[in-house]
């Protein structure tokens, strides 16, 4: 069983980079194979090229990697923070980029791309995890969580997860140590719950 962790947090010492890491330990000790990637350490270039957009177009090795491994995973685990209700423009480039047609999504033969598109992922669940310095009560009454339907909707919905959960943990600028260390044991908790740990013989 394997499960992609993409991260899209500049800072390596930041919160977004303790989720990823308690992310990923977690997955390791419940039998999963973990494919990881920090996108800034990767130096991952977000821009596509027009070249690249059409299904048989041009794909650099690096892509063709991210596209294999999300083809094979059977969870993704996202971690960022909320940026102008947002990803980071790094994250929004790995999307582009990566969910691209023939890997995380297809029409019907004769559509060219006016229908409703068939989801491709074989992941049976999707997590997010991000981190916010506004208020839940701010976000949803004033912005209205654009996250959510980014995520749920717009990437995974569209892709082919049916299972999709979310988690903000917030306000980080604010936040006690205490408070992260619980944090951090409640993300560990949502990571088992959708992924449990696995017997031998399944693995």
């Amino acid at each position: 069983m394997k499960v992609s962790i993409i991260l899209g947090h500049p800072h390596e010492g930041s919160f977004n980079h303790a989720i990823a890491q308690r992310s990923k330990q977690t997955l390791l000790e419940n039998g999963y194979e973990v494919f990881y990637h920090d996108l800034y350490h990767d130096n991952f270039n977000p821009v596509i090229l027009h070249e690249e957009i059409p299904e048989d177009g041009t794909v650099d090795p690096v892509i063709r990697k991210h596209c294999h491994e999300i083809s094979e995973s059977d969870g993704i685990i996202i971690v960022h923070p909320n940026w102008w209700g947002q990803p980071p423009a790094i994250l929004k480039g790995w999307i582009d980029r990566v969910m691209r047609p023939g890997v995380a999504y297809k029409f019907e033969e004769g559509d060219k791309g006016e229908g409703i598109p068939i989801g491709l992922l074989k992941a049976k669940a999707a997590l997010v995890f991000n981190t916010s310095n506004t208020f839940e009560e701010r976000e949803l009454q004033v912005f209205g969580d654009p996250l959510e339907r980014i995520w749920r909707d717009c990437v995974f919905g569209l892709c082919g997860v049916k299972t999709f959960y979310r988690k903000t943990y917030r306000v980080i600028v604010t936040s006690t140590f205490e408070e992260r260390s619980e944090w951090l044991k409640d993300a560990s908790d949502i990571v088992s719950q959708y992924f449990p740990l696995i017997s031998v013989d399944e693995r």
